[in-house]
This record gives structure tokens, C-alpha cells and sequence, in this order.
């Protein structure tokens, strides 16, 4: 599990021939670099005379991104668990009509489960980015500059997870389910992604002042 290993080991392991973790994970572990980011904002944050205010939202982002973190690490470990089932799927013998039949039934269950993972990791991801425009909003001055390489890091989060799911719906043959999945990615991408740029371009705008 990745929480287990030394991130080292980890990437070691994104750039050698095997087959996962791949860009599902990596995508995973962006959006809870992200969250984690937005902690460290909070932490600096909390406990500050000038920031007395806005204590209480500063404790419950730490709370709520300290899950979120959790969550997406999970996320990158389930990316790879769902993924060795459907290549295995793949493999099935398609000899007869039986196994054909067998076969397509077993790809459609495995391509809808490797289709949900980076959904949720969408949806995981632009909670987070909720919180950020809060931390950008009200936050330490002295770590805004985290805010926004947060920002950036959900947005690579997004991006890469939505790859994720067109790969698979595409093969799906229930075309129906694939075209409400992409629906929901294509909204959660358009969303988080003008949110995150709108988080980026506000602390570009404070540094440079």
C-alpha cells in the first residue's frame, strides 16, 4: 500500500515496466499532495492572533482535508487493485459464443469498476479544492504561495484522473452508463478546473503586488 512505502520506492516502482501504479495513481497521489498542501496552509494558519477570526474554519479544513488525504491515498492503492482484474478480463478465452458472452460480461463489470475509482477520485479532489479557495480566501498571507502549488496539484489531479475514465468508457458496451459517466467527469473537470485556475490566478495576483 502506498501509506507503506517510502515515496521513493513508490515512484520507483510508477517508472518501472510494471503495469501499475500508473497515471491512475499518480493522479491520486496529486490530489492528496493537494490536500495535504492545504493542511500545512491551515496549520500555519491556526493559532495566529491576526487569523483569530477564522479559527474554527481553519480547524475544520484541517480536519476535512487530513480525511481527504486519507481518502486519496486509498484511492491510489484501489486503482491498482481494480486494474489487475480487468486485464486479466482481457485474457478471457472468446472461443465460443458461451465464452464470448462470458467474457463481455466480465469486461463490462471490470471496465465500469475502473471507471468509478477515478470518478471518486474527481469528486475527492474538488472537495479539496472547496477548501483551498477558503485557505487562499482567508488563510496565512505567509503561505498563499502553497495554496496555489495546491491548486495546481488538484488540477493535475483532475486532469489525469479524467484520462482515466474516458480509457475505459470507451470500451464499454452499455453506452448508456458509459455517457453518464463522462457526463459527471466532463462536469467535475470543467468545474475543478475553473476553480482551480481561479485559486491560482488570485495568488499570482497577491505575490505580485
Amino acid at each position: 500500500m502506498i501509506e507503506k512505502q517510502l515515496l521513493g520506492q513508490w515512484t520507483d516502482d510508477l517508472a518501472s515496466k510494471a503495469p501499475v501504479p500508473g497515471g491512475g495513481g499518480a493522479s491520486a497521489l496529486a490530489g492528496a499532495l493537494a490536500a495535504a498542501l492545504g493542511q500545512m496552509a491551515a496549520n500555519l494558519t491556526v493559532g495566529k492572533k491576526r487569523y483569530a477570526d477564522v479559527e474554527e474554519e481553519m480547524q475544520q479544513s484541517l480536519f476535512a482535508l487530513n480525511i481527504l488525504q486519507m481518502e486519496l491515498m486509498a484511492l491510489a492503492d484501489k486503482d491498482a487493485e481494480v486494474f489487475a482484474p480487468l486485464a486479466a478480463a482481457y485474457g478471457l478465452p472468446s472461443g465460443t459464443e458461451e465464452e464470448k458472452t462470458k467474457k463481455a460480461q466480465v469486461m463490462e463489470e471490470k471496465l465500469l469498476a475502473a471507471s468509478l475509482v477515478p470518478v471518486k477520485m474527481m469528486e475527492k479532489t474538488s472537495a479539496v479544492l472547496d477548501i483551498l479557495g477558503l485557505l487562499e480566501e482567508k488563510g496565512s498571507r505567509m503561505v498563499v504561495s502553497d495554496v496555489g502549488v495546491a491548486a495546481q496539484m488538484a488540477r493535475a489531479a483532475l486532469n489525469g484522473a479524467v484520462m482515466n475514465i474516458y480509457i475505459n468508457t470507451k470500451s464499454m458496451k452499455n453506452r448508456e452508463t458509459a455517457e453518464e459517466l463522462n457526463k459527471k467527469a466532463e462536469k467535475l473537470l470543467k468545474e475543478g478546473t475553473d476553480q482551480a485556475d481561479a485559486i491560482y490566478n488570485r495568488v499570482l495576483e497577491q505575490l505580485k503586488r
